[in-house]
């Protein structure tokens, strides 16, 4: 059964930080790793895309107390967690698609995604990218830690998978669907050169999953 992106991680609020931190090989290192690499300097300005209840806010937070994060992510129910979760924090939550929502221009220092954008291909990302590039101030960059296909014919047979799933459900629209088809580490940094940003650096890896960092 295939859902809609919002409803899937709703329907799991209950556990979702511990089933993240503990079913993930690696999570207790790799979100404390990224928000390491986000800017340190009082007041620093971040947009979060796909923030979820925001596990790897928590370790920045510590670190940066007074930074001003935006977070956008489809499920409202994962906002109202993270809401409650640091509600003396400069915190703007945004319900919606980080596709469809305007980010502006030259607003943040850094933008960061965890575990979020392996559900799109390559198309969809370069435009996202795009923008996301447009809204980094001069020196600023994006951390993406995320889990990403170890091969082009892994990377294929994720997305045939999908569309076949699609296909045997008889879903035409052209909404988001919860199922992983991540990029190879290779065409995820084609897609951010492709966008604009001028340098993309491998920074850390737990198996699958890495720690990628472009410069605006």
């Amino acid at each position: 059964m295939l859902e809609k992106m919002g409803d899937f991680f709703d329907n799991r609020l209950i556990g979702y930080d511990e089933h993240q931190l503990t079913c993930i090989e690696s999570a207790q290192e790799f979100y404390p790793f990224t928000a390491d690499l986000l800017p340190k300097e009082a007041g620093a300005s971040i947009l979060d895309l796909g923030c979820g209840t925001g596990l790897e806010l928590g370790y920045y937070f510590a670190v940066n107390p007074s930074a001003k994060v935006t977070g956008i992510d489809l499920a409202p129910g994962m906002l109202s967690v993270l809401k409650t979760k640091f509600p003396d924090k400069q915190l703007e939550l945004i319900q919606g698609s980080y596709f469809e929502v305007p980010f502006g221009v030259e607003k943040y220092d850094a933008a960061v995604s965890v575990e979020s954008l392996h559900h799109f291909t390559k198309a969809e990302k370069i435009p996202l990218y795009r923008k996301l590039r447009e809204a980094l101030k001069p020196g600023g960059y994006f951390i993406l830690t995320d889990y990403f296909s170890l091969s082009d014919e892994e990377e294929r047979a994720h997305r045939r998978e999908l569309q076949r799933l699609k296909a045997e459900l008889g879903i035409e629209d052209d909404e988001f669907y919860h199922y992983d088809t991540p990029l190879t580490v290779e065409h995820e940094t084609e897609a951010l050169i492709e966008a604009g940003f001028s340098k993309v650096e491998r920074l850390g890896s737990w198996g699958a999953t890495c720690a990628l960092r472009a410069a605006r």
